[in-house]
């Protein structure tokens, strides 16, 4: 009915409603209250740029990119794909390989338009394809790889005759059906209000459909990707790491909007991959031993399973499934043949290497008394012999690496200001970005100069030492030789621990150490006993000579001690470290030190008196604003500041718990010493769950209650007027959880304590793992120490810095 109609009366009223039901004698009413939308946080705007400082002109690796075609549209389809009888597609890897063939096949049905395809579910255009649904048929009929290395048997560059019948005979195309259905559009414009920080779905979305570009491009030449970041298959971009693990050096490229408009940032990149070739020199190389009859095959087994191996002669690639639990020579499988006087198929038992050396007439020279690689299901097994068989290369490596593969990687991936920029020229020059179809279409242009910004070398804090002298900064650096500790503390009840060579004069070493914590301001009593490891157990496992050193420390001790010197065998690398620090931290809560008795001077025992007084609860330096006391803000009201992080289980231990610390700060007006809370929470989980945790309507059981009672009593029972809380590991997709999930914690842990409580708060988020670097124009070094830039390449509405806070001694600061 049309609520403007005038009743049966003609006088305009609208109908009466029929009276509401009755309520119940026993129920009481209540009113609806309604819910009050919850107003969401977000990072704070820029409100201008920092002036403090000397100017420098500052390099960048972001390359201006410019835009002409800001009135068009990118077009999004989802794409769905079958096999012939339907069911869905859900192995990687093919989808590029299913459009590629689609593009190439129905370019006029497409209407001749390039497509920017994710690998996945979602492909755009810029502009509409011919009709919003399409529906395609295909066939993919090559299975070999394209990151093969090109290895073949013995004596041979190509399949013989038999081998082209076997691939024939063996090999099954396969029919995919592919579905293309509208799903959005996204107008270009919305680059245009990302780049005046006026973000929304459309921005991201569209600053997206550019990166997929850049990921299209770098599948078109055959690289691994990993995320933006690309990886050549070119042997020059390999460095050994050790254990059969290659260091792939590669390069990451995304766009990004900034201040100054839309830029490309293009930076080295490293990834971990499988030592491509023989699969036998890969697991001699990956368990350490002389030849491929010493290999432990249960390992090898798990260390190949889901591997992609090409078999020679055919150069045909398949993934590892497995190994055969008999050798080459013994391993049977039922082959069958045609009689020669029948056309029935006959079958006989015969072993994988009479097959290979007799039927296929290829020649096996150590194979036989090992292990076939299985390349089939678990049902049907399809063997090959192992030297026929070679690692695909750019297989990623996503295991944690050793400490001497890190230490190695770390070696090999340095590079010096210049040298970088270089790389990151060539990487744009070869790249060819501007001959890209589809950046052409979006009228993409990018300029081929590192950006120009304006930095400000900020001066070092000054701090205070002991006897109120003061410590100067020179290059970045501070220097205790001669000076004294503010507080120091006292090493007793100590003893120390030898798993190094005998030939070290550890009494002459304690003798050392003890002058030079006397010059510190330390108090050091003689250690109880210096225990020497028992030569019988220097070639057992790590974990077994801590156990071995730590029951004889126990034995002979009178109590339990406060601190343990320990001398490790290598100065890097040394696998008794990880479970020498477990057993005395985690286990005893025992302080220890380690040290590598090599080359020891005053310096390193410096160094090394800076670790031990501070575990030991003593206090190296101050600043200066702290003894007056004058840090801006800081200063005038009491204030906590935090730091917030969590870390996780290595890559492949999903079970293993993630561990978020929390450290705070005490004794106000000191910003100087801290205390730590350290909890568990669900694996992989990276915002912090135990900030607030309410036990009952009174009890919290949270973090941060924990530091704030510290604060409290430890700051003449002075609540926080202000928090400052720095929080590291987070993306920026993550800045409005910690904006809306962990900040509300932590006021829900004030509200708890104190109704009436209204502390102001500020975060600041840490980035480390951005792709940002700066260089000196014209000069060899990297830039200073103390260098800030907040211009040009910032986020163009959030108030964002990139700070190098030290001395780069050998790569460009980040």
């Amino acid at each position: 009915m049309d609520p403007a109609a005038q009743d049966g009366n003609g006088n305009g009223a609208p109908e009466d409603l029929p009276p509401p039901p009755p309520v119940p004698p026993n129920v009481t009413p209540t009113k609806v209250v309604e819910e009050t939308k919850k107003v969401l946080r977000v990072p704070m705007a820029r409100r201008g740029l920092g002036t403090k400082g000397n100017k420098v002109p500052i390099l960048t690796n972001h390359f201006k990119v410019n835009v002409t075609n800001v009135e068009g549209q990118f077009f999004h389809y989802s794409v769905a794909l079958f096999y012939e009888d339907g069911r869905p597609v859900d192995g990687k890897g093919v989808g590029r390989k299913v459009l590629d063939r689609v593009r190439d096949t129905y370019d006029s049905e497409l209407g001749g338009k390039e497509f920017a395809y994710d690998g996945e579910k979602s492909l755009f255009t810029v502009g509409s394809l011919p009709r919003n649904k399409l529906e395609f048929t295909v066939v993919l009929e090559d299975n070999t790889s394209s990151r093969n290395n090109g290895n073949t048997s013995p004596g041979r560059t190509s399949p013989n005759d038999s081998d082209r019948k076997r691939l024939r005979r063996q090999f099954h195309s396969k029919t995919f059906k592919v579905e293309i259905s509208f799903a959005a559009k996204i107008p270009m414009q919305a680059i245009a209000l990302a780049l005046r920080g006026q973000e929304n779905e459309n921005s991201m979305e569209a600053l997206r459909v550019l990166d997929i570009i850049l990921r299209q491009n770098a599948a078109k030449q055959g690289c691994l990707l990993v995320r933006q970041s690309f990886f050549h298959n070119d042997p020059k971009n390999f460095t050994e790491v050790g254990g059969g693990i290659l260091g792939c050096r590669g390069f990451h490229s995304s766009f990004r909007a900034t201040q100054s408009g839309l830029s490309l940032n293009i930076d080295v990149s490293t990834t971990m991959i499988i030592q491509p070739g023989p699969v036998v020199d890969f697991l001699i190389a990956n368990q350490n031993v002389r030849d491929p009859f010493s290999v432990d095959w249960a390992k090898a087994k798990r260390t190949l399973k889901n591997l992609r191996v090409s078999t020679s002669p055919t150069n045909q690639e398949y993934k590892i499934t497995g190994l055969s639990e008999k050798s080459c020579k013994e391993q049977l499988f039922t082959l069958k043949q045609r009689g020669k006087d029948s056309s029935e198929a006959e079958t006989t038992e015969v072993t994988v290497y009479d097959y290979f050396v007799n039927n296929r007439n290829i020649d096996l020279r150590y194979s036989g008394d090992l292990p076939c690689i299985n390349v089939g299901k678990p049902k049907r097994p399809t063997y090959f012999p192992i030297e026929l068989c070679n690692l695909v290369s750019l297989q990623r490596y996503t295991k944690a690496l050793s400490t001497f593969q890190r230490s190695s990687l770390v070696e090999k991936s340095r590079q010096k200001p210049q040298e970088r920029m270089s790389v990151l020229s060539n990487a744009l020059k070869i790249n060819n970005y501007d001959a890209e179809p589809m950046l052409r279409a979006c009228g993409v242009s990018i300029n081929n100069s590192f950006t120009q910004v304006e930095g400000r070398v900020l001066q070092p804090p000054k701090l205070k030492v002991g006897n109120g002298d003061d410590l100067f900064c020179r290059n970045g650096r501070w220097n205790f030789n001669n000076k004294r500790f503010v507080n120091s503390c006292k090493i007793e009840r100590w003893a120390v621990v030898n798993f190094s060579a005998p030939r070290v004069d550890v009494p002459g070493l304690v003798r050392d150490l003890t002058r030079v914590a006397e010059t510190k301001g330390l108090t050091v009593e003689e250690p109880f006993d210096i225990f020497n490891e028992n030569q019988q157990f220097r070639r057992a496992p790590a974990l077994v000579r801590v156990e071995k050193m730590f029951e004889e420390v126990q034995s002979k001790l009178p109590g339990p001690p406060k601190f343990l010197l320990c001398l490790l065998p290598e100065r890097k690398n040394c696998d008794i470290y990880g479970p020498w620090k477990r057993k005395n931290l985690s286990d005893f809560g025992v302080v220890t030190q380690c040290l590598a008795p090599g080359r020891v001077n005053d310096q390193y025992l410096t160094n090394l008196m800076l670790k031990i007084n501070a575990k030991l609860g003593g206090l190296n330096s101050m600043l200066a604003g702290e003894i007056s006391p004058s840090i801006p803000v800081v200063s005038k009201l009491p204030t906590l500041i935090m730091g917030m992080d969590v870390s996780h289980g290595s890559p492949g231990q999903s079970d293993i718990p993630s561990i978020a610390a929390v450290v705070s700060s005490r004794q106000w007006p000191s910003i100087s010493r801290y205390r730590a809370c350290v909890r568990t929470q669900s694996p992989k989980v990276e915002m912090i769950d135990n900030l607030y945790k309410p036990v009952s309507d009174t009890e919290d059981d949270g973090i941060v209650r924990e530091l704030l009672v510290d604060f409290y009593v430890s700051s003449g029972k002075r609540k926080p007027d202000q928090i400052i809380i720095f929080r590291d590991g987070v993306s920026e997709s993550q800045f409005n959880q910690v904006l809306n999930i962990e900040l509300t914690q932590i006021m829900e842990a004030c509200k708890n304590l104190d109704e009436k409580w209204n502390p102001k708060f500020v975060v600041i988020v840490a980035q480390k793992n951005h792709h940002t670097k700066f260089f000196q124009p014209n000069s060899p070094d990297n830039v200073p120490p103390g260098t800030i830039i907040d211009n040009k390449v910032c986020h163009p509405r959030n108030n964002d810095f990139y700070l190098c806070a030290h001395a780069g001694m050998i790569v460009s600061l980040s």
